[in-house]
């Protein structure tokens, strides 16, 4: 019998979700209870004070509730996600929640943000609303959730925060989700022509609270499929609260450069171990995902680490390449700092510190394209501007190498476009909480949006030359370059936050001379 098996039950079938828990071997008996429960010191304080980002996040919350008076928005933090069998990847809150509520780090899995209507002006900060966080506190330890929940209970992954602390840290009423969440999302929820409360959610994030509402939904009336219109809306407003950042957001975005930047120093480092590794890109990889455990929260997305023709795949994260004198290496990668904020850089280095003449050549063109979109940007600029000015330096490069079919003036029209071919992403992206910041919004305030002081969004052009592309010559196939850095719109102009990371051609090779690479 195993020794999970309830002995209420002798010989009885075990439940297939009590399974999972037979590798630990747990004690079941009333007297290992009674031990497990008993001489244990007090819980100390664990001397929490509010957070620095708490009275930002309650100016966004105004912002978000001036959108949507009179209803009720439910933004939860999202549950833990399974990475095999028992095991869960480390949790990350949607991006939403984080910006409204001003927590990171993993302490808030199945947390959810309730922003109740009240009447105009008697909300918190003189808003619409009042906003309350639920959320499950850890269970005391005269609980078996203490020494028995492998993936809740303290014994096994460390304290979390109690109501109590986390209202501290946030400025927000806390209440216990077991006990009241479900009565919170749906209280005189129903069709508004019958006086009922319109909800709106930020939907396919946490399955349990899509299931609570959508029922409530059905069972009052409510048109699901216009109710999924509304969600919707309230998914780009989060977005585009986000496309300006504060000053607080401002100084986590320098600090997840600074420490990218120190990453990519590793990465340089790291070069000529990974010169003798059969996989010499996770060796590259392994090197800057380390500085980003040690000085942020995490990854900021999966790091690019692709040598040689790797680097002619965009988004190539398989990382298991070799590493080759006389190539190129492209290190695209960011470190998330514990406030979930990630920077997002891309450098092109030569293998052996010395780039070759076409490799020079490519790399110039690239740069040059990066500093013509940088010279630009400034307040009252359209943001599909920085697009078209840095590929129109590349049309004119690609043009004089001959490889363009057509002219210039024809490959830049919207009829021709040929040039894409080796230039196939946009040039920029808003950056900030998720790596692509701000996804949602609406394509007139994004792409034909105008530039504000306080935006924060990637330059990143780049050539890319496949081996196999017979459309230029031998010399260039093979080739990736690009170049990221990450911009920081200013009163009247813009700020390279990344420009401590070596970007010319002169400086890139003194920094790999500086390894002995």
């Amino acid at each position: 019998m195993s020794q999970n098996q309830d002995m209420s039950n002798p010989g009885g079938e075990q439940p297939l979700e009590d399974r999972v828990n037979n590798r630990s071997m747990r004690p079941n008996s009333s007297a290992f209870k009674d031990f497990m429960a008993a001489s244990w010191a007090p819980v100390e304080d664990s001397g929490e004070t509010r957070l620095a980002s708490a009275d930002y996040a309650l100016e966004r919350r105004s912002k978000l509730s001036a959108r949507f008076p009179g209803e009720r928005l439910v933004l939860p933090a999202g549950p833990l996600k399974v990475r095999s069998n028992d095991t869960d990847y480390r949790f990350r809150a949607h991006s939403g929640f984080a910006h409204m509520t001003g927590l990171g780090v993993d302490h808030e899995a199945d947390a959810v943000l309730v922003m109740e209507p009240v009447e105009a002006g008697a909300g918190e900060n003189g808003s619409g609303h009042v906003s309350t966080l639920y959320f499950r506190p850890m269970a005391g330890r005269d609980s078996s959730e203490f020494y028995s929940n492998s993936r809740s209970g303290e014994f096994w992954i460390g304290p979390r925060p109690t109501l109590e602390s986390l209202s501290l840290m946030t400025g927000l009423p806390t209440a216990h989700m077991d006990l009241s969440l479900e009565d919170a999302l749906t209280r005189n929820a129903g069709l508004v022509a019958l006086g009922g409360l319109t909800v709106r959610l930020v939907r396919d994030v946490d399955q349990t609270v899509d299931a609570m509402i959508d029922t409530s939904r059905y069972n009052t009336g409510v048109d699901l499929e216009a109710s999924d219109a509304s969600d919707g809306a309230l998914s780009e407003a989060l977005s585009e609260l986000r496309l300006v950042k504060d000053a607080w957001e401002i100084e986590q975005m320098r600090a997840a450069v600074a420490a990218t930047a120190n990453g990519f120093d590793d990465v340089v480092r790291s070069i000529p171990r990974a010169m003798n590794h059969k996989r010499g890109e996770r060796v590259i990889e392994g090197a800057f995902f380390s500085r980003a455990r040690e000085e942020g929260n995490d990854l900021g997305y999966d790091t690019i680490a692709a040598s040689g023709n790797h680097a002619t795949i965009l988004h190539w994260i398989r990382n298991d390449g070799q590493v080759n004198a006389g190539e190129l290496v492209l290190v695209d990668a960011g470190v998330e700092a514990d406030s979930l904020y990630t920077a997002d850089i891309t450098r092109t280095v030569p293998v052996d510190g010395t780039f070759t003449e076409v490799q020079a050549r490519i790399y110039q063109a690239v740069l040059d394209a990066a500093d013509a979109a940088f010279d630009i940007v400034k307040p009252g600029i359209t943001f599909r501007t920085i697009h078209e000015t840095a590929l129109a330096v590349l049309a004119d490069r690609l043009h004089g190498w001959g490889l363009l079919p057509v002219s210039v003036e024809e490959a830049i029209s919207p009829a021709g476009q040929q040039h894409r071919r080796w230039m196939p992403h946009g040039t920029s992206h808003h950056l900030g909480l998720d790596v692509h910041d701000c996804a949602q919004a609406r394509q007139e305030l994004y792409q034909d949006g105008i530039v504000e002081a306080g935006m924060v969004f990637t330059i990143e052009p780049g050539l890319y030359f496949k081996a196999e592309d017979l459309a230029v010559p031998a010399e260039y196939r093979g080739i990736g370059v690009r170049i990221e850095d990450d911009i920081l719109v200013t009163a009247d102009g813009a700020e390279r936050l990344s420009a401590d990371v070596p970007r010319t051609i002169a400086q890139v090779e003194a920094w790999m001379a500086s390894t002995g690479a």
